[in-house]
């Protein structure tokens, strides 16, 4: 099944233009309307052995309340034998405002974008009863393809229009009404593979795009810019469900992406429509060019973040040169990729301490742990507790080992060489240096919590010293160093990861510790902390 053909000829009169052929309505071509002229009129020239057909349903000069003329908003109607054919390529939430006319009562609207060829695509939005609307917005999805039959089409204001709806080539808009108007979907063995290919061409420029280091370069003078993003996707995280203070249930999803620049990036999907189109993208597998994404920094991790907001249009697997490249990078660097999991994301992403506030015993821990079980979320804490093993008096080899300048990641103790950055571009000469990596243990009245690592910068602070300056140390002084941190209660912050190559799916990383407050720590053992429901021994056994 393909796009109709043309099969009515739209011609816009006006006094000072006269005459001017407009394109083909089913492609959404109607971009040379002269719709500012005045008394503009539309004279529709029926082709013989057609069978479409449009009803001019307004026209003529709008009054203001200055009683100056203004262009009027002209609206057709299609009613066609032969319909609108296209692919979804957007759409938003169904979403409830309060009805004007009627005191009370609320109208919903939601809006999803066609594309029907490379270069045409229109944006179509649905108004009208809850039932109605929730249950044509749940009927389809990105990636369907969609008949429309009988939708109005109306001029759009483009610089309202486009500040939340995506920026399309139109300077039109179809509404669809719940009396005349038809949405089917099409199945897709039914559909012509040409149409279902437009799912994988960008809706922008696809050279004009920030890469991910560009946007980590440039920092915070691109807070609140919209632009353009191509990159891979690294992991999608599971929705999480909350409620706001006002009783509004929401919901967000985290998609880690990466490229060629940046091993780590942020992308957040606030709305069901981006979060379930997320759900589809295969990790390490997926390239996705997104257009319009929102720029922000974000306090919480100390780095800038990339937020799907109405306007962005998402394109999976884009056919583009510059996406088959990613992809190639993606297939020659899965080794590389592989490794960088372990590269601590404290080094790559600070985290805002200020801005973790739930209180855990090791047992309330080892809760969650369960109950977080296979989901690739980190979750983050304070626990008060001894640090119960310690042993920096051990072999030199197995407490300090060198890292990449550049990305953190341990390297290789024969060759010297970075396993991440040695596929990257721009790695010659990029210098290793010495870093503390231990494992300790971490001890509280409710149990002990094992092989937490404790690394870089956050053991020099919890030792009083640098590497160099332990290095310098006799085994007497690191043997007293030890005993002063051992069995003295600290306020530790942590944060609980999955880890495939760890020997308990886990790993737990310090992002600080401190010798505790008295009075902040009695406070935490009375209570004041985050209770959850106590577990069995038998429960917490493998833990």
């Amino acid at each position: 099944m393909g796009s109709p053909k043309p099969c009515t000829e739209i011609w816009l009169k006006t006094r000072q233009n006269g005459e001017k052929k407009l394109g083909p309505m089913c492609k959404a071509e109607l971009t040379g309307l002269g719709s500012r002229a005045p008394n503009p009129r539309v004279v529709v020239r029926q082709v013989p052995h057609q069978n479409l057909s449009l009803r001019r349903e307004y026209s003529g000069v709008q009054r203001n309340d200055a009683g100056k003329g203004k262009p009027a908003t002209l609206v057709w109607s299609v009613h066609s034998q032969e319909s609108i054919i296209g692919v979804v390529i957007g759409k938003t939430d169904a979403k409830g405002f309060p009805d004007r006319k009627n005191i009370g009562a609320e109208r919903y609207t939601f809006g999803f974008t066609v594309r029907d060829s490379p270069s045409c695509f229109i944006n179509i939005n649905s108004w009208g009863r809850e039932e109605y609307v929730k249950s044509l917005s749940e009927s389809f999805r990105v990636g369907d393809c969609v008949i429309i039959e009988n939708p109005l089409l109306q001029t759009k204001e483009v610089e309202k229009e486009e500040k939340y709806n995506p920026a399309t080539p139109s300077c039109y808009k179809l509404l669809l009404s719940e009396i005349h108007s038809v949405v089917k979907i099409c199945s897709r063995c039914e559909v012509d593979p040409e149409l279902l290919s437009l799912l994988h061409v960008p809706v922008k420029d696809p050279q004009d795009f920030y890469s991910l280091g560009d946007i980590v370069a440039n920092g915070q003078s691109l807070e609140g810019k919209i632009i353009n993003v191509l990159a891979a996707v690294k992991s999608v995280g599971e929705p999480k469900y909350f409620t706001t203070s006002d009783r509004r249930r929401g919901h967000r999803c985290e998609v880690r992406l990466f490229d060629e620049t940046q091993s780590s990036f942020l992308m957040i999907c606030w709305d069901n429509e981006s979060i379930q189109h997320a759900q589809s993208w295969m990790p390490r597998e997926t390239v996705i060019f997104a257009a319009d994404v929102k720029i922000n920094f974000d306090k919480f991790r100390n780095s800038m973040v990339a937020t799907v907001i109405s306007k962005t249009i998402i394109t999976p697997n884009p056919d583009t040169p510059e996406a088959n490249i990613l992809l190639n990078f993606i297939r020659e660097s899965a080794e590389m990729l592989a490794l960088d999991d372990e590269i601590g994301d404290q080094f790559r992403e600070p985290i805002n301490l200020q801005a973790i506030a739930e209180v855990y015993t090791v047992e309330q821990i080892k809760t969650k742990v369960l109950q977080n079980e296979g989901k690739p979320e980190p979750f983050y804490g304070i626990i008060f507790a001894y640090i119960s093993m310690l042993n920096i008096d051990s072999e030199t080899a197995k407490i300090i080992r060198n890292r990449c300048a550049r990305c953190h990641y341990v390297v290789n103790e024969t060759t010297n060489d970075c396993s991440f950055c040695s596929g990257l571009p721009s790695s010659l000469d990029t210098p290793a240096f010495p870093s503390f990596d231990l494992l300790v243990d971490l001890t509280d009245h409710t149990g002990t919590f094992p092989s937490c690592k404790l690394s870089d910068t956050v053991a020099e602070e919890t030792l009083g010293c640098t590497v160099q300056e332990f290095l310098a140390l006799t085994e007497a002084q690191k043997t007293a160093l030890k005993w002063q941190l051992l069995l003295e209660r600290s306020k530790i912050y942590f944060k609980v990861t999955l880890s495939h190559s760890s020997r308990s799916g886990l790993r737990t990383s310090l992002l600080s510790c401190k010798l505790a407050d008295p009075i902040e720590s009695s406070l935490s053992l009375t209570g004041k902390g985050k209770e959850t429901p106590r577990m069995s021994a038998k429960q917490l056994e493998g833990l």
